[in-house]
């Protein structure tokens, strides 16, 4: 076994298809935390590992250490079960937002740190932060806090958590190394372990608007995540979902946010709500909260027939400085110049919504980010969209497009009308709820 430390013979051995050592891993980490190995070093190594994988213990190894770089959060002064969900990211996948307070609601803490969009999915960050005033931003005291009080907190990845994962992720952005399963799930559970959790249920999203579009591959990311966070001792499961049109009515952080409220007060939409429930039941279920599917799905649908979870929700938003009146006036968030809808050149039947062509709308528009320092328009997006299936009536909304800027509108206008397909008879939605695993 190998205890060599230099970088470059560190880089050799995973180039030349070697397993890495539980030392030699963390030389790797340790050098993106402490400055310690040179940007091109780092590059050299993730390349390596993209082209040529890790075991399913080097995985775990890699995990571990960028989950130690930094501090991982002590939640054992609270008495409840802690559970989080995580992700893939999807186009109006805005489930974390009504979720955590359905969670909260129901005895189990939701400690959940978040992401900012970038490219065409949306960052659950920037849909928080569409709420005038509300902080993303809170220190690890501060995260604790929110919790202890409100039993849930959703914030960004403090500079304690897993620093090695930022910097890390930041090369792989640039230097084409993202999609390696390896390389994701370390990413993702690094972060998510850091937290304080006893338990995380994962949504990995397949088809035309999702990370990994191959149903494939997103099962085998699927029972990656699941095999290494269970060897790291917590239970997790993964539930596949499809992604090939939009989850629910709107594209768009504000409009995400208002739609998030609308699930909350019991008039969310059917695939949205679909999708929360599936995940929601198998969180209630690993705490132990509850004993079967049927029971964690009544808890879940209490929380919004009494209101306990709009009140979460409200809680929430105070404890981390948000203007709590936008519950009941969504007027008070970010509000586009123009809303102009988009009409249907003639009758019929959807046949597609293609879940990639909304969210390069919604792009075009500024909900999103090209780049990672790019700056988020919070009121543009899209509402109102048709699902497939449904009839419509030439001339009617196919969707109402929300815009600041007159060429971007002119812009997105045209890629909806090549997004959404009419035709004479109705297309079929994929099974959204595809399989679980773990």
């Amino acid at each position: 076994m190998s205890t060599a430390l230099f970088p470059q013979q560190i880089i050799a051995r995973k180039r030349d298809g070697g397993v890495l050592t539980p030392t030699e891993i963390q030389s790797f980490v340790r050098g993106a935390t402490d400055g310690s190995w040179a940007d091109y070093q780092l590059s050299a190594l993730l390349m390596a590992i993209f082209l040529r994988g890790m075991t399913a213990e080097e995985t775990a190894g890699l995990t571990s250490a960028m989950m130690h770089s930094g501090i991982v959060a002590d939640l054992s002064s609270l008495r409840m079960p802690k559970a989080d969900k995580h992700s893939t990211g999807g186009v109006g996948d805005k489930v974390s937002l009504h979720l955590a307070p359905m969670i909260a609601a129901c005895g189990v803490a939701v400690p959940m740190i978040s992401g900012r969009g970038l490219g065409h999915t949306g960052g659950t960050l920037d849909k928080l932060e569409s709420i005038p005033g509300f902080l993303v931003n809170l220190s690890l005291g501060e995260y604790r806090t929110q919790l202890e009080k409100t039993g849930l907190a959703l914030i960004g990845q403090t500079a304690e958590l897993a620093p090695a994962d930022k910097k890390l992720y930041a090369l792989r952005d640039v230097t084409g190394t993202v999609e390696s399963i390896p390389l994701i799930c370390a990413s993702i559970l690094s972060k998510k372990l850091a937290e304080g959790i006893d338990v995380l249920v994962l949504d990995v999203k397949f088809g035309r608007g999702a990370f990994m579009a191959d149903k494939t591959k997103a099962r085998e990311l699927a029972q990656a995540l699941v095999a290494v966070a269970t060897a790291m001792g917590k239970p997790t499961r993964a539930v596949l979902t499809a992604m090939e049109e939009p989850l629910g009515r709107t594209v768009g952080n504000a409009l995400e946010v208002i739609e998030s409220i609308d699930c909350l007060k019991g008039h969310g939409p059917a695939d949205t709500m679909e999708v929360t429930y599936a995940l929601g039941e198998q969180m209630l279920l690993l705490t132990g909260v509850a004993k079967t599917k049927e029971v964690a799905r009544a808890q879940l649908e209490a929380s919004i027939t009494r209101g306990t979870a709009l009140e979460k929700f409200r809680a929430m938003v105070t404890g981390q400085g948000g203007d709590t009146r936008v519950v009941d006036e969504p007027a008070r968030l970010p509000q586009a110049r123009w809303k102009v809808p988009l009409m249907a050149a003639r009758a019929g039947f959807v046949q597609s919504v293609d879940a990639m062509g909304v969210a390069l709308a919604a792009l075009r528009l500024g909900a999103g980010r090209a780049k990672a320092a790019d700056p988020v328009d919070h009121a543009v997006g899209v509402s109102g969209l048709v699902k497939i299936g449904e009839r419509v009536e030439a001339g009617a909304p196919l969707c109402v497009i929300h815009a600041n800027d007159e060429a971007a509108l002119a812009e997105a206008k045209a890629m909806l009308g090549k997004a959404i397909t009419i035709g004479d008879a109705a297309g079929i939605a994929l099974k959204l709820i595809d399989e679980l695993i773990g």
